[in-house]
């Protein structure tokens, strides 16, 4: 099968959220982490290559995007979407201008769009601002971010120090008028030579309109929430025709793990919601894994019942977090966490979990490398933008939801579970 679409994602539950938001279109949807070794082959309509370049050096950001373009264009793709994070998470480096402008120049366009609005998860944008529920960016727990604190809700003024290209906007009551409207106004744009156009949006309404106006051009930016309409509309033009592959879901064990790396306010939440219910619980502390290693947790989680689905998580308030990155260092602090709940995801798996939870990004790359995942086929959502997906690890089936801190309700650890239950 020809891929259509191909799409790039800066971190391994941004590249989830978009494929689940795609296949909600029943298409086929699939998931590469990395940029796959071997020259495509067997690939689906709809093909997702998850990075880990959120936070990389610029160069090395480039050079991975740039490789996975060059496998989706072998693929047969020649309409391509770039996605970051809901709330912009970047610095007055990048990498999410130098990006864009990196496959603006491969692809030869001399124009593209930016939307991470995410309205089904509170994600808005107004006069090029962003929201995060009724809080500005940078008033929102953003603004205390550790690898990127958002300190302006502009996004013009966040992307301009970031390209060398000029940056405009096209605001909510050019697209409240239509896609024609927003057409129209691109092109003002594009012949006052601004490459770099934030489009606003308050609803999913405007997220069809941005799409409809924006379906043909060969590169488009933004949150997985503006690509969600694509799919329908490749379907009714004949760009993906009505005879592509749809999803599948397969069978997979009982035995479960829930691994939570992220610290956001939303995943405290969600922690303390799954505590309440009664599961058996583990909590990580970096500095204790740092003095004595990680064989406590693995030896806690070897006499654990997987059918009670136990959670171990490194989850905690932003003066803990604080303390630890003091004490060890940022970095040092996050790769013991991601270390020790990856090496935690292999035990499960070797012990027979066959559903595998996970919140955080870099904690949702740590696992999946370690569980040697290469590919995922994507199922159906747990909540806006978190589908279950389908892989396979050291020969064995597994389901493995990769959460976004800030995404799903607080009941989410529970919610996956009972969601594949009912498939």
């Amino acid at each position: 099968m020809t891929t259509v679409l191909g799409c790039i994602a800066d971190d391994f539950t941004g590249a989830t959220d978009l494929a689940g938001l795609l296949a909600r279109s029943g298409v086929k949807v699939s998931l590469r982490i990395g940029v796959p070794s071997e020259p495509p082959s067997e690939t689906s309509p709809i093909e997702v290559i998850a990075l880990k370049s959120r936070t990389a050096p610029v160069a090395e950001a480039l050079a991975e995007t740039r490789a996975a373009l060059e496998w989706l264009q072998r693929a047969g793709a020649t309409r391509f979407f770039w996605k970051y994070c809901s709330t912009f998470d970047s610095t007055a480096e990048g990498n999410i201008g130098p990006v864009a402008e990196a496959l603006m120049d491969d692809l030869g366009v001399d124009q593209t769009i930016y939307c991470p609005a995410f309205p089904e998860n509170g994600r808005s944008i107004f006069m090029g601002n962003l929201f995060v529920g009724e809080q500005p960016l940078a008033e929102s727990p953003m603004k205390d971010h550790p690898l990127t604190p958002m300190r302006d809700s502009n996004l013009v003024r966040l992307l301009a120090p970031q390209v060398t290209r000029p940056v405009g906007l096209a605001n909510r009551l050019t697209v409240a008028q239509g896609a024609g409207a927003l057409r129209t106004r691109l092109e003002e744009l594009r012949r006052e030579g601004v490459a770099h156009v934030v489009a606003d949006a308050v609803a999913n309404e405007d997220l069809a309109v941005i799409a409809s106006a924006c379906r043909d051009m060969p590169l488009m930016t933004g949150g997985s929430a503006v690509a969600m309409p694509l799919p329908a509309l490749y379907l009714a033009d004949g760009t993906l025709t009505g005879d592509a592959p749809k999803r599948k879901t397969p069978d997979v064990g009982r035995g479960t793990v829930v691994l939570s790396g992220s610290c956001s306010a939303m995943t405290n939440k969600q922690v303390a919601s799954y505590i309440a219910h009664g599961a058996p619980t583990y909590q990580l502390d970096p500095i204790e894994i740092a003095e004595s290693g990680h064989g406590d947790v693995l030896a806690w989680l070897a006499a654990q019942d997987l059918s009670n689905a136990p959670l171990i998580y490194a989850t905690a308030d932003p003066s803990r977090v604080k303390d630890a990155q003091r004490a060890l260092g940022a970095a040092s602090a996050g790769a013991l966490i991601e270390n020790t709940l990856a090496a935690c995801a292999v035990a499960a798996r070797d012990a027979g979990a066959r559903r595998i939870i996970v919140a955080g990004g870099e904690t949702s790359g740590a696992v999946t490398n370690a569980l040697g995942v290469t590919q995922l086929d994507i199922g159906e959502e747990i909540a806006p933008g978190v589908p279950w997906t389908f892989c396979q690890s050291n020969g064995n089936q597994v389901a493995l939801t990769l959460k976004s801190g800030n995404f799903g309700a607080e009941t989410f650890f529970s919610d996956a579970q009972e969601k594949l239950d009912m498939q």
